[in-house]
C-alpha cells in the first residue's frame, strides 16, 4: 500500500515585528564647521574613505558629525550618574543622522600619556606578562634568597615552602608585580628615572654678582631675601660670583637650612618689618620646588635646573626588589620587558615547555592570550618597540597604531570605527598591515570610516566620499562619491587623477646627481646611541634632503637627536652632545626645527596674532579719525588686554555653559557674536567700511582682496605669504591650537619665506602629515622658495611624492630597532631605488616608474 503524500505544512507566519537591517547611515543637513548643509549616505559594513584637500571639511563629516552623533547617542543610553563622569561630545550641527551605530574614534593626535605609561601598559601586554611571572615564575624565598621551582601555589593561593630553609612564604600576585602600585620601586616611584639638581645650571653667568641675579634658582623660585641671608652668613653678594671663595660657594649651594631673624622692606608698599626666615640654599630651592610639582607644566618650569638619570636602585626597570624576584628562563620581569615585540613573539611560545606538566595548560592559556595582540602590533610595523618603552617617547603615528591594535583586539561587532589619518607616520612597507587590520574590523561585522590622503589606502576603500572642492568656505560640499572607479571617472573629482595614477606630484626641478654637493655639505659623525650604530653622513647645502626608513630605523635619532643639537652646539661654541663625534656647520648660523606641534595653548592664539597681521591692523585702526577722536591707541584694539575687548567672553569669542550631566556647551558669545570685541569697535572703520571684528572673521584671501587698495604694505605682504603657503582659506580669527599638523607647520614658516636663508638649516619632521597630494605640491613650492633663498632643507619623510622630489635621500635601516640604525644608502632617488638592500628603495622605484 502506498503511503499518502503528506500535506505540506503552511508557511510560518511572518514575525509580528519584521526587521530589515539598515544598509546606510543617512546624514541630512550637516552644517558642522564649513559643511554646507550636505546630505550623504555612508554604507554600513564597508570601508568608507573620505578624501579632500586640507580644510575641505573631511574631519567635520567624519569626526564632527558621524563620530559625534554615534558616541553621543551611545552615552545618552547610560545613567545620568555615569554620564557626568565621562568626557562627552556635544551634539553635532545636523538636521538628522539615522542608523548611526555606537562609534569609536582613533584620532590623528592621541593624547600624550603620563610618566607611568609604557608600551606594555598601553597595549595591556604587561598585564599578561605580570600574570605569567606571578603564576609561572620561580619565586625567590624572602628568608634565604633561594629560587623555588615553579609550582601551582600562587594560582591556588597557598603558601610556598622553601626547599632550602623550610620557611613558608606567599609568592607575589600579579598586582605585586605592577610598577604602578605594589611593585613600584620606592626610590623612583615606578618611573625608572630620578631627577636631581644640575648644579651647573644654578649660576649660568658667573660674571654677575648675587645682587645682580647670579643665582638663577633664587631669582625664579625663591624670595630674593635669600641673598640678604647669604650676606649675613658671610657671602659677598656684591662681587662677581666667580670671585667667591670655595667656602662662600659652599654656603650658596649647600648652606644649612637655619633660621635667621631679618628686617625686610616690601618692594610694593615700602613697609618695613621683621621676621624669622629659613635659609634655602640654591640646590634645596630647586628640590623644594620639585617636591611640590603636581603637573607637567610645573615640571617644565624646573626642567632647566634638573638632570635625569636611570634609577640606581631598580636600574630603570621601575620595579622594587620583590617584583624583580620571580624568574622564568633565567629572566626577571624587568629583563623580559626590555625585549622587543619581535623578540617577545619568539620567546613567549616556548614558556609552556619550561613548566612542569601540571602547569602547562595554565601556561598555554596565558601565552595564547598574548599571541594576538603581539601579532597585531607586529603587523602594524611596531615589532622593534620594547614593552618598557615610555609611551611619551612614542611618535604620534606609533601611538595611533597602538590604539588601532587595541581596537581590533576587542573583537567588537556592530561598531562604527572612525579613523583620522591612520597612515600617519607609516612607512609604505607597513601600509599592507594597516589595510589588513581594517579588513579584520570589517570581518567582525563593524563599519570603518577613515579620513586619509594616502592613495594606496584610499584605493582599498569600498566606497569613497570626496569633500571639496577647495578649503574653508570654498569647501564643505560633496563633489564626488561612489566606488574608487566611479570617483576616478567623476568630472569634479580632485583626488581621482592621483588614484588612477594619471597624475603624480612632480613640481621641482631636482639637481643633477653630479651637482648635488656643488654648494658644499654639512658633515656629521656620531657614535652609537640607542639602536643607532656609529654614523658618518653628509647633507648637501642648499638642497632638499629626505631622510627615510622604516619606523624605528633611526631617522629621528639621526636628525633630531644628533644633527640639530650637534649643529646648535657647534654654532654656539659649546660642547657637542656626548655621542656626536664631530660636526661641521660651515657658515650655518641658524637651525630651525619645524614640526607639527600645535601653535599656542588656547583660543587666544589666532592666525592673525601668530602671523603678526593683527599687530599691523591694530596700529592702522589706531590711526583712523574715529580712534583718534576717542583717544584709542593701538593697545585698545587687542582682544586680549585692550579696552575694546568684549567683557562678556573676555576676548575669547565664546562662552562655556555648564549643563550639569550633559557635556559643557561652548557657544559664540551672545554679546559679540564671536567677534571678540565690544560693539563700540564696530564703529571704528578702516577705509570707511571695515571694522576690526569684521576683518577677523574674513579668510586670509578675503582680507587680502578687501585691503588691496589701502596703503598697508606690511599687512598685505603677510597675507600674501599666508596665501602662498596654501593657508588662504583660514580665517584671521581662527584659533591656532585647532589647526592640523600640516597647517601648523606651514604657518610657522610665515616669517621665513622672504628672508635670505643662506646661513640657515630647516628641518621638517614629516611635513606631509594631513596633506592631500595637491597640498603636497603647495608645500614643495614653499620648500623651493626657501631653497631659492639659500636655505638647506632636511625632511624626515615616508611620503613617496616628497621623497621623489628630493635632491638627495639618506635611507636608514634596513629594519627597525636593532635591525636598523645605519645608513643603508645615500644618493639621488634613482640611486636609492636601485639599492637592493633598501626597503624604501623598492617603493621609490614604483613611484618613479
Amino acid at each position: 500500500m502506498v503511503a499518502p503524500t503528506p500535506t505540506p505544512a503552511p508557511p510560518a507566519p511572518a514575525p509580528a515585528h519584521a526587521y530589515t537591517a539598515p544598509t546606510h547611515i543617512e546624514v541630512r543637513g550637516a552644517r558642522v564647521h564649513n559643511l554646507k548643509n550636505i546630505n550623504v549616505d555612508i554604507p554600513l559594513g564597508c570601508l568608507v574613505g573620505i578624501a579632500g584637500v586640507s580644510g575641505s571639511g573631511k574631519s567635520s563629516l567624519a569626526l564632527g558629525t558621524l563620530y559625534a552623533e554615534g558616541s553621543r547617542r551611545y552615552l545618552d543610553a547610560l545613567s545620568t550618574y555615569t554620564r557626568r563622569r565621562i568626557g562627552q561630545v556635544g551634539r553635532a550641527t545636523v538636521d538628522e543622522v539615522r542608523h548611526v551605530p555606537a562609534a569609536l574614534a582613533l584620532r590623528q593626535r592621541p593624547g600624550i600619556p603620563g610618566v607611568h605609561s609604557t608600551l606594555g601598559t598601553s597595549t595591556e601586554l604587561l598585564n599578561y606578562l605580570r600574570l605569567m611571572f606571578s603564576r609561572l615564575g620561580s619565586h625567590q624565598c624572602p628568608h634565604c634568597g633561594t629560587h623555588v621551582p615553579p609550582s601551582m601555589d600562587v594560582a591556588l593561593m597557598r603558601p610556598t615552602t622553601c626547599p632550602s630553609c623550610g620557611q613558608e612564604f606567599y609568592g607575589p600576585g600579579a598586582e605585586d608585580l605592577a610598577f604602578n602600585s605594589a611593585g613600584a620601586c620606592t626610590t623612583c616611584g615606578g618611573t625608572g628615572i630620578v631627577r636631581t639638581v644640575d648644579e651647573s645650571t644654578l649660576v649660568p653667568d658667573e660674571s654677575l654678582s648675587i645682587e645682580e641675579g647670579a643665582v638663577a634658582s633664587w631669582q625664579q623660585l625663591m624670595w630674593k631675601l635669600m641673598r640678604d641671608i647669604a650676606r649675613e652668613m658671610g657671602v659677598r653678594t656684591d662681587v662677581p660670583f666667580r670671585d667667591l671663595t670655595p667656602e662662600e660657594r659652599e654656603i650658596v649651594f649647600h648652606g644649612p637650612a637655619e633660621k635667621h631673624h631679618m628686617f625686610y622692606q616690601s618692594s610694593k608698599t615700602g613697609d618695613v618689618g621683621e621676621m624669622d626666615f629659613t635659609y634655602f640654599n640654591a640646590v634645596y630651592t630647586v628640590e623644594n620646588a620639585l617636591s611640590k610639582v603636581k603637573d607637567e607644566k610645573g615640571l617644565a618650569r624646573l626642567a632647566k635646573f634638573l638632570k635625569e638619570d636611570v634609577c640606581p636602585d631598580c636600574h630603570g626597570t621601575r620595579l622594587n626588589a620583590r617584583a624583580r624576584g620571580p624568574v622564568i628562563d633565567g629572566m626577571n620581569l624587568g629583563e623580559a620587558t626590555r625585549m622587543t615585540l619581535d623578540e617577545l613573539a619568539a620567546w613567549v611560545p616556548g614558556v609552556p615547555a619550561l613548566m612542569p606538566e601540571a602547569m602547562r595548560p595554565m601556561a598555554q592559556s596565558i601565552v595564547a592570550e598574548m599571541a594576538e595582540p603581539i601579532e597585531r602590533l607586529k603587523q602594524l610595523g611596531l615589532g622593534y618597540l620594547s614593552l618598557d618603552r615610555a609611551s611619551s617617547t612614542l611618535s604620534t603615528g606609533e601611538r595611533q597604531r597602538v590604539q588601532l591594535a587595541r581596537a581590533v583586539r576587542n573583537r567588537t561587532c556592530g561598531v562604527l570605527y572612525v579613523l583620522d589619518e591612520p597612515s600617519i607616520g607609516l612607512h609604505p612597507s607597513n601600509v599592507e598591515g594597516l589595510l589588513g587590520v581594517m579588513d579584520d574590523l570589517l570581518a567582525d561585522g563593524n563599519s570603518v570610516v577613515l579620513v586619509d590622503h594616502d592613495v594606496r589606502v584610499l584605493r582599498h576603500a569600498d566606497h569613497l566620499v570626496e569633500i571639496g572642492p577647495g578649503s574653508g568656505t570654498a569647501g564643505g560640499s560633496v563633489i564626488a562619491q561612489g566606488s574608487v572607479e566611479e570617483v576616478e571617472q567623476s568630472s569634479s573629482t580632485r583626488i581621482g587623477p592621483f588614484l588612477s595614477g594619471v597624475r603624480r606630484v612632480r613640481v621641482r626641478e631636482r639637481a643633477a646627481a653630479d651637482e648635488v654637493f656643488a654648494r658644499g655639505a654639512v658633515r656629521l659623525e656620531t657614535g652609537a646611541i640607542h639602536t643607532v650604530k656609529p654614523l658618518a653622513v653628509e647633507v648637501p647645502r642648499g638642497r632638499l634632503t629626505a631622510v627615510t626608513g622604516v619606523s624605528g630605523s633611526g631617522k629621528t635619532t639621526l636628525v633630531l637627536e644628533s644633527l640639530i643639537p650637534g649643529l646648535r652646539a657647534a654654532i654656539a661654541g659649546e660642547a657637542l652632545p656626548g655621542h656626536v663625534r664631530s660636526v661641521d656647520p660651515g657658515d650655518l648660523r641658524r637651525v630651525h626645527l619645524i614640526d607639527a606641534t600645535p601653535i599656542g595653548a588656547n583660543v587666544r592664539s589666532t592666525v592673525a596674532t601668530y602671523s603678526g597681521v593683527l599687530d599691523d591692523l591694530r596700529r592702522a585702526f589706531a590711526k583712523t579719525p574715529a580712534a583718534r577722536e576717542r583717544g584709542l591707541k593701538a593697545g585698545a584694539f587687542s582682544y586680549n588686554t585692550g579696552s575694546l575687548r568684549c567683557p562678556t567672553c573676555d576676548g575669547t569669542g565664546q562662552i562655556s555653559l555648564d549643563v550639569q550631566f550633559l557635556p559643557d556647551v561652548d557657544i559664540p558669545c551672545p554679546d559679540c557674536q564671536g567677534g571678540r570685541y565690544r560693539r563700540e569697535a564696530l564703529d571704528i572703520k578702516l577705509a570707511g567700511d571695515l571694522s576690526l571684528p569684521e576683518l577677523m572673521s574674513y579668510t586670509v584671501d578675503q582680507a587680502r582682496e578687501v585691503l588691496v587698495g589701502l596703503t598697508l604694505k606690511s599687512v598685505l605682504g603677510k597675507l600674501q605669504t599666508l596665501s602662498d603657503l596654501g593657508l588662504g582659506y583660514l580665517t584671521l580669527g581662527e584659533a591656532t591650537p585647532a589647526l592640523s599638523g600640516g597647517e601648523a607647520q606651514r604657518l610657522k614658516l610665515a616669517s621665513e619665506l622672504t628672508r635670505d636663508q643662506a646661513d640657515a638649516l630647516f628641518v621638517f619632521d614629516e611635513p606631509t602629515i594631513g596633506l592631500h597630494p595637491l597640498d603636497v605640491e603647495v608645500l614643495l613650492g614653499v620648500l623651493e622658495r626657501l631653497i631659492a633663498n639659500g636655505a638647506t632643507v632636511v625632511v624626515i619623510e615616508h611620503d613617496l611624492d616628497m621623497i621623489a622630489n628630493a635632491d638627495w635621500v639618506i635611507d636608514m635601516g634596513p629594519g627597525g630597532g636593532d635591525a636598523g640604525g645605519r645608513v643603508v644608502c645615500a644618493g639621488t632617488p634613482e640611486q636609492v631605488a636601485a639599492c637592493a638592500e633598501s626597503v624604501t628603495g623598492r617603493y621609490i622605484a614604483e613611484e618613479l616608474a
